[in-house]
């Protein structure tokens, strides 16, 4: 290898291992081989989406962005072949493709010389030179020179190539943690305790075409919406977000279930891309008489299962949500008390044990069956986990809603010390009991407030004012009743005595009694045999009327 080009190699070499724009550095490399091999033109073709694209050029004529069949040209042969091309006799040689271009710009290619750019994956373009400048022909020692200028360009360029894919597939994650992270955050949080509905979303890879939501009305009742978007990918998960921010929207309104999908439907229609549709499911659940009501739109059977196994299915009497508008979505309903109902995706049923069999709607019901003497919660885990076990393709949404039994049900349980600091915790504790008792807003603020008298009165007038001695707290619910219990170990107290104030007095304090009154149903104080004191309360919940959704 001569100095000459041994010095041109060190200095191409330089440039592209320290470039930074590999745009610039490909225009700065052209123009150097240019320059070195004496040629009139010199340009590089990059391999894109199947065709032969000119990345950088120099000389009389500018054809960046010409673009080149598979195989057209001297430079597809050149890469095709992976073998240098010279050619001393363009307008003779049947692959040249330049005529147009002659025609077009008046420059003359005499002769060319071509080295196709190779890596371990093939070739990925090719170094393409016209013309000597003294008008002599390109010989062998041209195309050695060329083959080793071509030799670092191509891993210059492949690294850079690499690199790119590397910070797309970065691009893509970032976008796709952040679609993900939105969906998450619409998705309601976790209720505990005796809340009557749980549920929850396992998507099958980063992001998640199913969704689920749920939440509180003012009169008691709990709204809920599952979805299902078709399709995957940002697209579908786009959609997800728009389609649950569109029912949360409606379901706010507590419009009747069929109005409320027939609203979100003539919505979506209007901007849903094409071909895309939404499977969904929306409705409310009222514990106080355990009935729910829902509509659905292409969305797989609901199931209702009983605590004596019996079983009912209902099936979709809509058609998706986004295909036409001005679509109806038939009512349907049940009664839970003493029974669960049972809401998923597709994705549920789609999942395929070791042969490959899909486990479709009959072995979820089954499994349900043989699971339904666990409480909610344990029977929900059982079923993820034996989901989890078998082989699964789509996205997982479930949802279970616990009906109300038969008898009396306890809300709560608590114990504390006869001390206003610890009236605080119980009055938090009786908030989160409430919620989804079917006990309004209004009612849930009122119960509060009323039993919070209550214990301040056992405090201080049985107990005589803070001490440890213990009080507790109980509330059930039994039908559209919800009964409540404050027992003490106080010196037992005479119950005529515990009565409505006169509010005809003006001295301040004493209206415990009178608040407990006004908002309870009905209450009396009484012993207890052996010692304290125990005061009983009732409250009749105010339940929604029949098509006031």
């Amino acid at each position: 290898m001569d100095r000459r080009l041994l010095a041109l190699l060190a200095d191409l070499s330089q440039r592209l291992a320290a470039s930074l724009d590999l745009e610039e550095t490909l225009r700065q490399v052209v123009a150097l081989i240019a320059e070195s091999m004496r040629a009139e033109s010199a340009s590089v073709f990059m391999v894109e989406q199947g065709e032969l694209v000119c990345r950088a050029c120099c000389g009389p004529v500018d054809v960046r962005g010409l673009r080149l069949a598979p195989g057209q040209g001297i430079v597809g042969r050149a890469v095709a072949s992976a073998q240098c091309q010279i050619v001393r006799d363009a307008r003779s040689d049947p692959d040249f493709a330049g005529r147009r271009l002659e025609r077009d710009s008046g420059f003359v290619t005499r002769s060319v010389l071509c080295a196709p750019l190779l890596t371990a994956e093939g070739p990925i373009g090719a170094l393409q030179v016209l013309n000597k400048a003294d008008e002599g022909l390109f010989d062998d020692e041209d195309c050695d020179a060329l083959r080793v200028l071509a030799a670092p360009t191509a891993l210059a360029l492949n690294r850079a190539r690499l690199a790119e894919a590397l910070l797309e597939q970065n691009r893509i994650r970032r976008e796709l943690t952040m679609a993900r992270r939105l969906q998450r955050s619409l998705l309601p949080r976790r209720r505990r305790g005796a809340y009557p509905l749980r549920s929850i979303n396992l998507p099958a890879q980063e992001i998640s075409g199913d969704f689920y939501d749920f939440f509180d009305l003012p009169d008691g009742r709990i709204a809920f919406a599952l979805g299902d978007v078709a399709g995957k990918g940002l697209d579908a998960a786009f959609l997800m977000v728009r389609c649950a921010s569109l029912l949360r929207w409606a379901g706010k309104e507590a419009l009747a279930p069929p109005e409320w999908l027939a609203r979100v439907n003539d919505e979506l229609c209007e901007a849903i891309p094409p071909g895309m549709f939404v499977c969904a499911v929306a409705g409310y659940f009222d514990p106080a008489t355990g009935k729910a009501q829902w509509a659905s739109a292409g969305f797989p059977p609901v199931l209702r299962i009983a605590a004596d196994g019996g079983s009912q299915r209902f099936a979709a009497e809509g058609p998706p949500l986004g295909i036409l508008p001005r679509m109806s979505f038939p009512a349907q309903g049940c009664d839970l008390t003493d029974a669960s109902l049972y809401l998923f995706s597709d994705g549920v049923t789609d999942v395929r044990d070791a042969s490959g069999k899909i486990v479709d709607v009959e072995g979820i019901e089954s499994a349900l069956q043989s699971l339904r003497g666990l409480r909610a919660e344990a029977r929900l885990r059982d079923l993820i986990r034996r989901l989890r076990g078998l082989r699964v393709t789509d996205d997982i949404t479930f949802m279970l809603l616990q009906g109300p039994p038969a008898g009396r049900q306890c809300l709560l349980e608590h114990r504390f010390e006869a001390r206003p600091e610890a009236l605080a915790e119980m009055r938090q504790r009786i908030g989160e009991a409430l919620v989804g008792s079917g006990a309004s807003e209004e009612d849930r603020g009122a119960l509060v407030l009323a039993l919070d008298e209550a214990a301040s009165n056992i405090i201080r007038h049985a107990y005589h004012g803070p001490c440890e001695g213990e009080i507790l707290l109980r509330i059930e619910r039994e039908g559209e009743q919800l009964h409540f219990e404050l027992r003490d170990r106080a010196p037992c107290i005479d119950p005529s005595q515990i009565k409505p104030r006169d509010l005809g007095e003006t001295r301040p304090g004493g209206l415990g009694i009178n608040i407990i009154d006004a908002l309870m149903d009905a209450w009396k104080m009484e012993p207890v045999e052996g010692g304290g004191n125990r005061l009983l309360m009732h409250k009749r919940l105010r339940v929604a009327e029949a098509g006031a959704e």
